[in-house]
């Protein structure tokens, strides 16, 4: 056993998961290859002597809440997502899906058409059936009646806090952010009705194959807003202009949706200052400085 992750909990190294694996699945391990990606943890490609192809993921998070996540959207949308084989909170078994392909105006298009149907997915509140997480970072998931109270209480100030305990959010940041949370209902809107959404795309997170997303990978699912999901695939420069016309076609955007983006992008810069430190804590200034706060 080695210990990767720097807190302590070791990783399940290559002689243990073979034997591990050979146990649930009644075939032996020929091959374990380390694969790009894993930033919380270790993912490995690993070749069956039945034929098959599993992706095993290690660390130092609970991946029982991975695949919990992930057979959710398996059993309640259309969205692809790997078949989940195995998940306990140190080690999490799932179908190896093949990509290697490149995003292009047909990847957009498709994924727009992916992402539009996952948010016609609705519930009667904002929230989770069960509390997730995004990375390593806790995501509490209390069904809540208005859209504001959630993204304030669970996202906005909660993520805030994390990075102020953590110590990687300075005292002056928290207080802006906190002053920012505490206007929200002159910032935000109520949406029609809470949206399914994965939580996470990007382009480290996404499997392309045959001009479309043949897997969404890593979701940090909840119900919320859309928009909350299309500023953070803006942000990230994830998909152009061929996924926003698509989109758009699909879901009209709402009457002020360029106004409200940069405080749905503040989430995710939060959240990559918490996980990455201080280099992104210029983009919370930035957005910060935007909104007057």
């Amino acid at each position: 056993m080695t210990d990767e992750t720097g807190t302590g909990r070791v990783d399940v190294d290559d002689a243990d998961l073979r034997t591990r694996v050979a146990d649930l699945t009644g075939t032996t391990v020929e091959a374990a290859t380390d694969l790009d990606g894993g930033e919380v943890g270790r993912v490995r490609r690993l070749d069956l002597a039945d034929g098959r192809a599993l992706v095993a993921k290690t660390g130092p998070t609970p991946l029982s809440v991975e695949g919990r996540m992930l057979r959710y959207l398996a059993d309640h949308t259309d969205l692809p997502v790997p078949t989940v084989h195995h998940a306990a909170d140190d080690l999490l078994l799932l179908a190896f899906v093949p990509g290697g392909g490149t995003v292009t105006a047909s990847v957009e298009r498709d994924a727009a058409e992916r992402l539009a149907a996952l948010h016609g997915a609705t519930a009667e509140a904002y929230g989770f059936p069960f509390d997730t997480l995004s990375g390593r970072l806790a995501q509490p998931n209390p069904w809540t009646g208005s859209w504001v109270e959630f993204f304030r209480e669970h996202r906005l100030l909660h993520v805030a806090r994390a990075g102020r305990e953590s110590g990687r959010l300075p005292a002056d940041l928290h207080d802006r952010v906190r002053a920012l949370a505490g206007n929200l209902d002159a910032l935000l809107a109520e949406p029609a009705a809470p949206a399914l959404v994965h939580g996470d795309v990007w382009r480290g997170n996404l499997v392309v194959r045959d001009d479309a997303v043949a897997a969404f990978l890593d979701p940090a699912c909840y119900y919320g807003h859309r928009e909350v999901e299309l500023a953070y695939v803006g942000w990230t420069e994830t998909f152009g202009s061929a996924f926003r016309e698509r989109y758009r076609e699909l879901r009209p955007p709402a009457e002020g949706v360029a106004a409200r983006r940069p405080v749905y992008e503040l989430l995710p810069v939060l959240e990559h200052v918490e996980h990455f430190g201080a280099s992104y804590l210029p983009a919370v200034r930035e957005r910060l400085d935007a909104l007057g706060y």
